[in-house]
């Protein structure tokens, strides 16, 4: 979690700090804080609450160093420690010589605590991260430069580290340092900025380098020097980013979550284009040895929360056209759960950021018993897809608002394309009916486009009349039962309504007793094989008093009568109509969060990319 900024070159560093914490207060929003180098001493300011809050107390202290051109800042999403003041990053060293800024965990803090205060060490926060700086400070006492004592502490400490580091002595350079968290480094003409995700670093250069494991980079005005954990120099080349400057704003928008599901048909398109050419589907990234993939027995698919259930539908989708036997782990009880897998086993591990640390770990662990790993993520050279045998990006650009919306469509989507690609190699359709499926799903984003309107107009009037309800159930059978999931999932998250998504047949077993008028139960009612069960579970919910939601195709009167509401869809194929149904579910749930007053970018308690376990 975490937003880092760090930048040095020859603009006052303080104004390019604050606009970056606020680019980056996705990643957390509980305290922010800055610290600048200038006239040889380091200044700090830090608070409890959002980035705002600190740019208000910057403009209104007293920081000397107004003018100084190296700096680092931190937004925190708390681990250890509570959202205060004194927790807040940047963290000092017992002289005030130096500062850092943390994301990760420290898994040996206890310890490491101890011995600091063993040794003399004055601890002021209640959090894991402010051991670093102490540690930086014995490695600098006994005559090491910056970047080797940074090497060292990381060989003391375990857990996940992305640190940035300044010192008062040497004004121009940070050092910044790298392991299972994600730090990016943006090298301009006379200026660099080192950032834990891209929108901090777009406006300054598209020029990055992206740190591995295991390295630190000493980085100057338009320079870097990155070291491996053996102290040896490693050759860098910086990518460039190709976003634009746009993406990371709302360009119009009320918030983020409304600008990223409207981008949700340019996202399913990106993903999409040029994959299919010459009747066949070609998915570059994904460079496997179709021997491998003919042979394979069995395909476990791990993820987390919103990722896990695009991770449902690619399940229903490879076993449908590729016949291969598929399981589903939230990946933060794979490794735990004792999985059977061997060399004829594929994994595929699904997270928008790549960075999600209980799916980078399911990636090692499954490697590790001799499976092979395809990634499907959104971030280009994210740790995951480093780890992956292959990888399948998902080309939706960055998405600002916590609640996931255009990353899990287009998680569909290219996973549908996998399961294409697997039933092409496999002989398991034809070549004429991949040609059709393919067909049908580059008409998708223009569905969705032309409809977007209507149904933002239709979660208006159903919020209107529901937005009082506690309770919401959301139902559905088949590829309708992951929509459902994600649909209880996205108004939990954003509007703190208990909310639960389940397979419709399932109700009458227990949950059935909930039902009671003021209940609402949205139903995924669209044309498929199950959709006349689906029907009768619908009327069941509505005899027990339910006010019925209903997502039905144009047309559908059946379904669309007997519903107090209604969401009406085009007719799409079975296997493709999450990437349609889904989005009314999105709609709704924002628009009940907005009828309750809350910010739906930001919820409670929540942070974008979840990097420790």
């Amino acid at each position: 979690m975490c937003g880092i900024v760090g930048y040095v070159g020859s603009e006052a560093a303080l104004g390019v700090l604050v606009d970056g914490l606020h680019r980056l207060e996705y990643r957390g929003y509980d305290s922010a804080g800055v610290a600048v180098v200038g006239d040889g001493a380091i200044e700090i300011e830090k608070c409890a609450g959002k980035v705002g809050d600190l740019a208000s107390r910057v403009d209104d202290s007293g920081i000397a160093a107004r003018a100084a051109t190296l700096g680092i800042g931190h937004t925190r999403w708390a681990t250890h420690g509570a959202p205060t003041g004194i927790n807040a990053h940047p963290h000092s060293d017992c002289t005030g010589r130096i500062a850092i800024v943390h994301n990760g965990i420290i898994e040996n803090h206890r310890s490491l605590a101890a011995a600091l205060r063993e040794r003399g060490h004055d601890l002021k926060s209640a959090t894991d991260s402010e051991l670093l700086a102490h540690l930086l400070e014995e490695g600098l006492s006994e005559g090491r430069s910056l970047s080797e004592a940074a090497l060292e502490v990381l060989g003391e400490v375990e857990g996940s580290v992305a640190m940035v580091t300044i010192d008062r002595d040497d004004p121009g350079r940070l050092v910044a340092v790298r392991r299972d968290s994600p730090l990016l480094v943006g090298i301009g003409s006379d200026s660099a900025v080192v950032a834990s995700d891209i929108p901090a670093i777009l406006e300054h250069t598209r020029r990055v380098v992206v740190m591995s494991d295991g390295q630190v980079a000493e980085v100057g005005p338009g320079e870097i020097t990155v070291f491996a954990s053996d102290g040896a120099k490693v050759a860098v080349e910086p990518k460039e980013i190709n976003w634009d400057l746009q993406s990371p704003e709302k360009a119009g928008y009320p918030d983020f979550m409304l600008k990223e599901i409207h981008e949700q048909p340019s996202a399913i398109r990106d993903t999409i284009r040029g994959r299919f050419e010459d009747g066949k589907l070609r998915l570059d990234e994904v460079h496997g040895d179709e021997g491998f993939l003919r042979n394979i027995n069995k395909i476990v698919v791990v993820a987390c929360g919103t990722s896990f259930h695009a991770g449902m539908v690619a399940k229903y989708a490879i076993e449908h056209w590729a016949r291969i036997p598929v399981e589903i782990d939230l990946a933060s009880e794979f490794r735990y759960r004792d999985p059977v897998l061997d060399d004829k086993a594929l994994v595929v591990a699904v997270s928008q950021s790549g960075e999600t640390a209980d799916t980078v770990a399911a990636c090692r662990y499954a490697k590790s018993l001799g499976a092979r790993v395809v990634a499907v993520c959104n971030v280009v050279d994210s740790s995951m897809a480093r780890e992956a045998d292959a990888v399948l990006y998902t080309r939706a650009g960055p998405e600002v608002g916590v609640a996931a919306t255009k990353t899990f469509t287009a998680q569909m989507a290219a996973m549908e394309l996998l399961a294409l690609y697997l039933a092409q190699v496999r002989e398991s359709l034809s070549s004429h009916e991949i040609g059709e499926i393919a067909t049908e799903l580059g008409r998708i984003p223009g569905l969705v486009d032309a409809n977007l309107e209507s149904w933002s107009e239709q979660a208006k009037r159903a919020s209107q009349s529901v937005g009082r309800s506690k309770d919401f159930f959301f139902l559905g059978r088949g590829v309708g039962y992951p929509v459902a999931m994600e649909g209880a999932l996205k108004l939990k998250e954003i509007s703190y309504l208990h909310a639960e998504g389940y397979a419709a047949g399932e109700m009458k077993h227990g949950p059935i007793a909930l039902v009671e008028p003021g209940v609402v139960v949205v139903v995924i009612a669209t044309s498929g094989h199950v959709k006349a069960k689906v029907l009768s579970n619908m009327q069941e919910m509505k005899a027990r008093g339910a006010t019925v939601l209903v997502i039905a195709n144009d047309g559908d009167d059946a379904a669309i009568e007997e519903a107090d509401f209604a969401f009406t869809v085009p007719e799409v194929s079975e296997m493709l109509s999450p990437l349609i149904d889904v989005v009314p579910c999105q709609l709704f749930a924002y628009e009940i969060a907005l009828s309750r007053g809350l910010d739906v970018d930001k919820p409670r308690n929540l942070a974008k990319t979840v990097t420790v376990e």
